[in-house]
């Protein structure tokens, strides 16, 4: 017993010490250090002469001090060990390639091709050593071999396919994951992150056209429902979300499940696609099989409509409102129909005591603390719309102190602090943001750390912090949605704060509302004016990709734009643009990207 107690704290030294040389040697490979890395592997390998991942290390180390010698030397004494070992015998040939022994690499490569149709379970770790050598030819080899002998597994296709596209054998590519697909649906997504190295918006695309051709072919022999799916995955990155609409359609057809219609309905409102997204919540009203589902796609409807901002258009909407209020009742799972129809009232028909005392019947509703929440919530908004500060602040504070650590709590805290930033109490709108800066809930940091940057920028050098309740005062305008009032201020601020802190957020500020008004000049100007007086500050990167996107869209300058992202890329590597604006960059300048 005692022997074995010793023997077994011996081998556990042993792994100790085995572990930090291990540790050490790689550290020295990283520095470059090869023949102290060497000696220490050498020490490794005797101890453990079949470990092949020291094995393959120190012929590495040797590889780097140009010892192949040494190298064909130590490979030689583990392929004798076992033949189990065989895979070796590709790092061998690499050995001899290194040397420009290019006709005793092949042979071996063969030799080891050959053991792998003796013994087609070899091909996981054959092709694995040619892959890291970037010998993909012999890898797939190796791999399509084990297929055709039979042998399944999901290794084999997922190896098998990225080689592929290591290759630029793109339909080969797409077949192979199309097929790992087939053989389990739970890899669609890894398979489309790989086509998204390929795929691109633009239809014309090669790739993109190889992808769809090999689909309808598929879908000619086989009519599987993942080929349909693929498509419509394939219309949403082209943006052709009409011919998505067919496939989702012809989809729900055949399983009687809407969700991907849903799903397509969402992608087209999130990328301004209104027309469309209103013809796919008609088609889901019609055959949506519930209540439930036909009430979301209503409410989205009326979203649409709302959205159009027509206002000869607000009574028809208004007597909607009611009808599905009639029609489906006003109960706990009508909140989501009643809130809106409240927001309705007050943001967009300035009925706003009628849409409190609406809110307030809906209290009186079995509602569990989240739903009463929600109600308090557009409750409170009103109350800041009405500019009744200090009522809507017990609002928030009693939907914080029923929910805490919630997200919901957490947008009520942020809208305690925006409504104190309103009324000017700057002070305690900070104690707030400095809590929220930290949230998990990324939005709503964000939102929060702009804040305090705007209050804290804007009240050092003004004691009086005039500008600041003049910029609050503009930013609660916008909110009760009076945007000629707030151009007002904006002017206003401009001219009596010129070359003051608070002037290029009243520049940005007023720029975004140009966009929405449609005065893209004007907005332009603004943002070059950011550029030529506040180059160096905070926003600088917000102007110039705004200003990209206006040369972009809607100025049709492509080669300004190009100059506006290429600034952000250069200049501003640190900011939440840099992707965007390379990725635009990049399509202006007729790459492809993903």
């Amino acid at each position: 017993m005692l022997r074995a107690f010793f023997i077994s704290l011996f081998l556990i030294f042993f792994l100790k010490l085995s572990a930090q040389e291990d540790l050490l040697a790689r550290n020295y490979m990283q520095q470059g250090a090869y023949e102290k890395a060497a000696i220490l592997y050498e020490g490794l390998v005797e101890k453990t002469p079949g470990n092949t991942s020291l094995v393959n290390s120190l012929v590495e180390a040797y590889q780097q001090l140009e010892q192949y010698d040494k190298a064909q030397e130590v490979l030689l004494k583990t392929l004798a060990l076992s033949k189990s070992l065989a895979f070796l015998k590709v790092d061998l040939g690499y050995n001899y390639q290194l040397q420009s022994r290019d006709t005793e690499a092949q042979k071996l490569y063969t030799e080891i091709l050959d053991q792998v149709r003796e013994n087609p379970p070899l091909a996981n770790m054959v092709g694995r050593s040619f892959k890291n050598y970037s010998l993909l030819d012999q890898a797939a080899t190796a791999y399509t071999i084990a297929k055709e002998a039979g042998l399944n597994s999901i290794y084999l296709n997922v190896e098998l396919a990225r080689i592929y596209g290591e290759q630029g054998k793109i339909e080969q590519m797409f077949d192979a994951y199309i097929n790992l697909i087939l053989e389990n649906d739970r890899y669609q997504s890894l398979a489309q992150r790989s086509f998204n190295d390929f795929i691109t918006e633009d239809a014309e695309n090669e790739a993109n056209q190889i992808f769809r051709k090999l689909l309808l072919k598929r879908l000619q022999e086989d009519p599987n429902l993942l080929y349909n799916r693929l498509l419509s995955w394939l219309f949403i990155q082209q943006q052709e979300y009409n011919k998505a609409f067919i496939q989702e359609k012809a989809i729900a057809r055949r399983n009687n499940n809407l969700n991907g219609v849903f799903t397509l309905a969402a992608v087209a409102v999130e990328n301004e696609a209104y027309d469309l997204a209103r013809s796919i919540y008609e088609y889901l009203v019609a055959q949506a099989p519930s209540d439930e589902m036909r009430l979301f796609a209503h409410q989205e409807l009326l979203d649409l409509r709302i959205l159009k901002n027509d206002t000869e258009d607000f009574k028809a909407i208004q007597t909607e409102f009611e009808s599905l209020l009639n029609q489906f009742g006003k109960t706990t799972e009508t909140l989501e129909l009643q809130t809106k129809y409240a927001h309705f009232l007050a943001f967009n028909q300035d009925k706003k005591e009628e849409a409190s005392a609406f809110l307030k019947e809906t209290l009186d509703l079995k509602l569990n603390r989240f739903q009463e929440a929600r109600v308090k919530m557009e409750l409170a908004d009103i109350l800041v719309l009405e500019e009744r500060f200090n009522a809507a602040l017990i609002y928030y504070s009693q939907i914080q102190k029923n929910l805490k650590d919630n997200v919901l709590a957490q947008e009520a805290r942020f809208k305690v602090a925006k409504t104190s930033y309103y009324k000017g109490d700057f002070e305690w709108a900070k104690t707030q943001l400095k809590v929220l800066k930290s949230s998990a809930e990324q939005l709503i940091a964000n939102d929060a750390q702009d804040l305090y940057l705007l209050i804290t920028d804007n009240t050092v050098d003004d004691s009086t912090q005039t500008a600041l309740k003049t910029f609050a005062r503009a930013d609660l305008l916008l909110f009760q949605n009076k945007q000629d009032e707030a151009l007002e201020v904006y002017n206003t601020l401009l001219a009596e704060h010129k070359d003051k802190a608070i002037e290029d957020e009243t520049l940005l500020e007023q720029a975004k509302l140009f966009e929405i008004k449609g005065l893209y000049d004007l907005a332009a100007q603004n943002y070059r004016l950011i550029l030529e007086k506040h180059g160096d500050d905070i926003l600088a990167d917000d102007a110039h990709y705004r200003l990209g996107n206006l040369y972009a869209d809607q100025l049709q300058q492509p080669e300004k734009a190009k100059e506006q992202y290429e600034s952000i890329i250069f200049n501003f590597a640190d900011s939440i643009f840099y992707v965007d604006a390379q990725q635009k960059y990049r399509k202006l300048r007729g790459d492809a990207i993903n």
